[in-house]
């Protein structure tokens, strides 16, 4: 299974991404699967934070620097999002089998695992936990060599006609070495809406500084394929 790259805005992407949901919600598809890189450049929030004190004045900075702010539905923190990166998003209706018990930690376990293997296989040290230091930290970051490589997220919707509840659950994935300018992006966020949280740089990681020319698109679609392929039979 080898899937394309979708190449558009970070606003288009988000809305591809809240498209492919909702057309498995309405069971006019069984799953998504979707890869997409941004052409431009945006900080990427959640929307409680335009509620903040400075929130405008680090907007307009922001968007003069570069990064203009853009605001998500889902929870988190500040997430920059540029050509550096290749987004992932797996699409699914919850298996009846698995119930309702445990299922967030199942969806992140569907993307990050198989995230991981292929990064043992191009001989990697892959993990999956918290990263100090690191922008938007949590406890599904996919990790290479003791630093972030990929930042999750996941939101549910129930499926319509009372059908089973549809996840969407994410990946972004730093394939070019953009930590810097990233960081201080977020940080100077931070620093205009008075919030303590500051990130490093050498927090993170980007897949070309350890594998120059790994087949990304290739071997995700397979191991992706795999996933599938496996929540149909359940």
């Amino acid at each position: 299974m080898t899937e394309q790259l979708l190449d558009v805005t970070v606003e288009a992407g988000l809305h591809a991404e809240q498209d492919l949901l909702a057309a498995v919600c309405k069971g006019e598809k069984d799953y998504g699967l979707l890869f997409w890189r941004p052409s431009d450049r945006a900080l990427v929030m959640p929307r409680r934070m335009s509620r903040l004190e400075g929130f405008e004045a680090a907007c307009a900075e922001l968007a003069i620097a570069g990064w203009p702010v853009l605001l998500r539905e889902t929870g988190g923190e500040p997430v920059p999002q540029s050509p550096a990166v290749i987004n992932i998003a797996l699409i699914y209706v919850a298996p009846r089998s698995e119930g309702d018990h445990g299922r967030i930690e199942n969806a992140y376990e569907r993307l990050c695992l198989p995230l991981c293997d292929v990064l043992r296989e191009w001989g990697g040290l892959a993990s999956v936990g918290e990263i100090e230091g690191a922008f938007c930290d949590g406890r599904y970051n996919v990790n290479l060599n003791g630093r972030k490589l990929v930042g999750t997220a996941q939101r549910w919707r129930q499926g319509l006609g009372g059908k089973r509840p549809v996840v969407l659950v994410h990946g972004a994935l730093l394939v070019d070495n953009e930590r810097e300018s990233m960081v201080a992006a977020v940080n100077r966020f931070n620093e205009c809406c008075e919030l303590e949280q500051r990130c490093l740089a050498d927090s993170h990681i980007a897949l070309h500084e350890v594998v120059p020319k790994a087949p990304l698109l290739e071997r995700l679609g397979q191991a992706y394929a795999e996933v599938i392929e496996r929540i149909a039979s359940d």
